[in-house]
This record gives structure tokens, sequence and C-alpha cells, in this order.
């Protein structure tokens, strides 16, 4: 019996050492939470700034070198905040010329031979052929 006796007790010591340890982990990773949540990134004074500066019309890469944050910061930060908006897209700048499958319809239509085999050709190409073949009918 005294060996299950110091079994039992060799048990119990262990399980108590465990527990404390993982308790022991709890209370520090509790703590670094604490710390983690109490480091602000953005003042309400800074976001106030911030905005402030935006609503004035100061682009975003003057607003973060001024605070000594990134483009990226200040621009999520208004986000946040439902203050950003964003730039629209500037236009296509396509122009009005035709697509390459235009230009082979083209071909085909005043070309007297086949124009498949002008599927690799570049677009400048196809109007360079098509201004020679209209030139000479």
């Amino acid at each position: 019996m005294p060996t299950d006796a110091k079994k039992r007790l060799t048990f119990r010591i262990l399980f108590d050492r465990i527990l404390s340890l993982s308790t022991t982990q709890r209370k520090e990773k509790s703590v670094m939470a604490e710390t983690a949540k109490k480091a602000v990134n953005y003042t309400e004074e800074l976001t106030a700034k911030v905005i402030s500066d935006y609503r004035d019309g100061v682009d975003l890469d003057t607003i973060a070198d001024e605070i000594g944050k990134s483009v990226r910061s200040v621009r999520s930060k208004l986000v946040r905040e439902g203050v950003y908006i964003a730039k629209p897209k500037p236009a296509s700048t396509k122009r009005d010329e035709p697509t390459k499958k235009e230009l082979l319809n083209q071909l085909e239509g005043i070309a007297p031979f086949e124009v498949t085999g002008f599927m690799g050709a570049t677009k400048s190409a196809l109007s360079d052929l098509i201004s020679h073949l209209e030139m000479t009918n």
C-alpha cells in the first residue's frame, strides 16, 4: 500500500504543478492582453486632427508625414471613422480605334485571300495592310 499512496501523492503534486502553471500562463496572457488594449495607436486628439486635415483638403501623404504614420494607416483610420471618400478611378484611356478582331473582319472583306493566317499580326500591321489594299483597289 505504501507504493499506491506514494503514486497518488506524486500524481497529486504533478497535477497541482500543471494546474498552477496553466493558471500562471493564463494570468500572463491576460496581462499581455490588457497591455495590448492599452496601447493606443491613435489618440482622440490625433484622430480629430487627421479628420480635420482630411476635410480641409490636405492630401494623405502630408497628413501621414505630419503624424509619423503610413499613408495606408491614415487611410484605414479615415475609413474606420467613416470620413474617407475614395478617389474616382481615372477614365479608360482606350482610344477609339478598332479591335484586332474588327480589323481582321475588315481585311477579310477586302482581301482576295484567306486571312486566318494573320491572327498573330499586330494591330498596326493589320491597319497598314488594310490601307495598302484599299489604295490598290
